[in-house]
């Protein structure tokens, strides 16, 4: 089904808001269970995360007129984007569903810092622990 001009535009709106957050991760959910999606996203949800899905070409312009920089990553199969006010949470999250669903579910890229970031940054992003956690130690 098509998607009408003004249905994209509120999508290129939603996903700018991605773009201007502290961070946003681009997540390939191919054949993911619908409850362990479910139960992924109100877990997202519950820490802050927000978790919208939409076409590739979609996410590339929203991305690029908020004026981010560096090289697009290569966003393959089915993409949706995570994003955040905490700069660690999108990327920690998806990297704890991606441990419990395996490749099912992974981080293909995102941004940090205003920068588009590959796979392997974003995974080593993922792994700083909270804030809480940090000033605990």
């Amino acid at each position: 089904m098509a998607i009408t001009k003004q249905k994209k535009t509120e999508i290129i709106d939603k996903l700018k808001d991605a773009a201007s957050s502290e961070s946003a991760v681009f997540v390939s959910f191919r054949g993911v269970p619908v409850s362990d999606t479910v139960s992924m996203r109100s877990k997202l949800r519950e820490n802050g995360v927000s978790y919208f899905v939409a076409k590739k070409t979609l996410i590339k312009k929203a991305f690029a007129e908020a004026g981010i920089d560096g090289e697009v990553p290569v966003l393959d199969g089915e993409v949706a984007v995570a994003y955040s006010t905490d700069a660690t949470a999108p990327a920690r999250e998806v990297f704890d569903f991606h441990k419990k669903l395996g490749d099912k579910l992974r981080i293909v890229g995102g941004v940090f810092e205003n920068k588009f970031q590959s796979r392997s940054e974003m995974e080593v992003i993922a792994q700083i622990p909270s804030l809480h956690v940090l000033r605990g130690m």
